[in-house]
């Protein structure tokens, strides 16, 4: 009984390494938790890396008042920084006091002041003592604002008008914390932005519209201004589905 219960136990430890290569196949890390090689931010002093992670800081002794991003510097595979359709994976976690917010950006696109950026973000919102249940939505920075919050699926017109229905998989109690490490994968392929949080999805955007769409752009991690926070990013990989142009 003994051998036949640890070889069960070894055929499906196999499956489960074979699944996981395969579900890595093709990605890339971009961060080797070490250094800040292949990433750039204007201000230095917010960020750190220990234990393998990125670190993002705001004390009552250095306040943070405007947003800062740690921008991704691209690869041979995009050489610009930017990316068009594309799968990425990383692991996140942010804590402080009070009303906090972190996140990153994604096809966005930096700003004339050279510290901030505007586009497509998954924005995590964490209000100790209450509010913001959804917890995480696809965002807009310095545009539409709320695309979808989680447990949403909106999909917007040629026109600009939001249609938006339920997730039922994603709704109600969430299955995840953000004082926790979680991940959160994010596939972007044309117009539609897949966002789900430990293989679970959470929310969806279609964005047909002409005068908002964005199909390329920078990667950026966001440490949000706001009271003492501490956010943190690490094993962060995206996997390049297509080029983009010039």
């Amino acid at each position: 009984m003994r051998i036949f219960c640890f070889c069960i136990f070894a055929v499906i430890a196999i499956a489960s390494a074979k699944i996981f290569a395969a579900d890595e196949t093709g990605f890339e890390p971009i961060f080797d938790g070490k250094t800040f090689t292949g990433w750039k931010t204007w201000d230095a002093d917010y960020w750190s890396i220990k234990d393998g992670a990125i670190i993002g800081t705001i004390t009552k002794e250095r306040p943070l008042k405007e947003n800062r991003y740690l921008i991704w510097k691209g690869n041979e595979k995009a050489p610009d920084g930017e990316l068009a359709d594309f799968e990425l994976k990383l692991k996140s976690r942010v804590r402080g006091e009070g009303a906090i917010n972190n996140g990153f950006q994604f096809r966005s696109k930096l700003l004339k002041n050279r510290w901030d950026i505007a586009g497509y973000q998954v924005d995590n919102n964490l209000n100790v003592g209450g509010g913001s249940p959804w917890l995480v939505r696809l965002y807009d920075e310095h545009g539409r604002d709320t695309l979808a919050l989680r447990g949403e699926r909106t999909t917007f017109d040629e026109n600009g008008k939001a249609t938006r229905e339920p997730i039922k998989e994603a709704a109600g109690e969430p299955w995840f914390k953000l004082e926790e490490w979680h991940e959160y994968p994010l596939i972007c392929i044309g117009h539609r932005l897949t966002l789900k949080v430990d293989d679970r999805l959470a929310a969806e955007v279609i964005d047909n519209d002409p005068k908002q769409f964005d199909g390329q752009g920078i990667l950026g991690l966001q440490l949000h201004s706001g009271p003492p926070t501490e956010v943190q990013f690490k094993d962060i990989r995206v996997k390049i589905l297509k080029p983009t142009k010039p």
